[in-house]
């Protein structure tokens, strides 16, 4: 860790994490109880999201558990009096659903955000913010691979409201005098995804069918995506608190060198011994709003930080699969 900024080891920290019984805030709060952090977990349960109480299997009881929505949840400035670090992991991620349910999607996305941002501000105890934000800004690349520099130009609701999220914390950082540190992750996998649909992902639909002896589909199958295994993902999020040199302005974050669709489909195939996808044309409702290809150019996180990732892509599926097997019933 980093000396003295801002912590020198977790430890008895006091830490929030919202969106916490969801995918990649469960990976978070394992890993943090792990080195004996002081735990606060807050997740709306909402059916359509990621939590799941599968997830949080396995934590200690002093993990202290706050089911509510951020929209309307009382107490929120109390919350954070006590925080030191909030890990800021909550919204919807669906892009098919944000075009179905645009008001909803601004409501958890934008209008939540606000709403912590400003118990933030209003409780005067100025945590250190790490902010899960998303690639999705970018739209359909000029150029690859994608650095901070790239034009903005978000294809669906989803990514105009995150961006917007976005944007809000950077602002309220900036003037009332916190540290936000905003992450723009590429696409995410491994234990605890959603797996049920493809409303978090197109790999977990794909874990879901493999285990279920279906075929699945592949829409297009050229497009390139550089996946990012949770554990490196919770390993950038913990970096990003470390390093005063990550906040105030929005990094990205990758993974894996850029494999096609297809390739990847080939990759889970062989990490579970078998099985069989098809190759589809995209229905209407998901081309309009596909990005094409993306690859994350994230050498300034890494400068900033010296993360990098350290799962390749058939280790990350062989455990993501075996993370699975035994707990199926739990995720469908």
């Amino acid at each position: 860790m980093s000396g003295s900024w801002p912590v020198s080891g977790w430890a008895d920290r006091r830490v929030l994490i919202t969106g916490g019984a969801g995918f990649l805030g469960s990976n978070l709060a394992h890993a943090l109880a792990e080195r004996g952090a002081r735990l606060t977990l807050i997740d709306s349960f909402e059916p359509d999201g990621g939590a799941n109480a599968a997830n949080l299997a396995g934590l200690p009881d002093s993990v202290r558990l706050v089911r509510g929505d951020l929209r309307t949840l009382e107490g929120l400035e109390r919350l954070l009096g006590e925080t030191e670090f909030l890990f800021n992991l909550a919204g919807l991620t669906s892009h098919k659903g944000s075009m179905e349910e645009p008001f909803r999607d601004l409501s958890v996305n934008t209008t939540a955000q606000l709403r912590l941002a400003e118990a933030v501000r209003a409780s005067g105890a100025k945590p250190h913010v790490v902010h899960a934000s998303t690639r999705q800004f970018y739209g359909r690349p000029r150029y690859l691979p994608v650095d901070e520099e790239h034009p903005l130009d978000p294809p669906d609701v989803n990514g105009i409201t995150k961006l917007a999220g976005e944007r809000l914390w950077l602002l309220y950082g900036r003037i009332y005098g916190f540290k936000v540190a905003a992450l723009r992750l590429t696409n995410c996998y491994g234990p605890r995804v959603r797996i049920r649909d493809g409303r978090q992902n197109f790999i977990g639909l794909w874990i879901r069918h493999l285990l279920t002896n279906a075929p699945f589909e592949i829409w297009g199958g050229a497009q390139l995506r550089d996946l990012a295994y949770a554990e490196d993902v919770v390993a950038a999020l913990l970096a990003a608190a470390e390093h005063e040199a990550a906040t105030g302005r929005p990094l990205n974050l990758g993974g894996c060198p850029a494999l096609s669709l297809r390739q990847l489909a080939e990759r889970l195939v062989a990490a579970h011994g078998g099985g069989r996808f098809e190759i589809r044309p995209f229905p209407e409702a998901q081309k309009a709003i596909d990005i094409g290809s993306y690859e994350a150019d994230d050498r300034t996180f890494r400068a900033a930080t010296g993360w990098r990732p350290r799962i390749d892509i058939d280790e990350g599926m062989a455990r993501t699969l075996a993370y699975f097997r035994p707990r199926l019933a739990a995720y469908l």
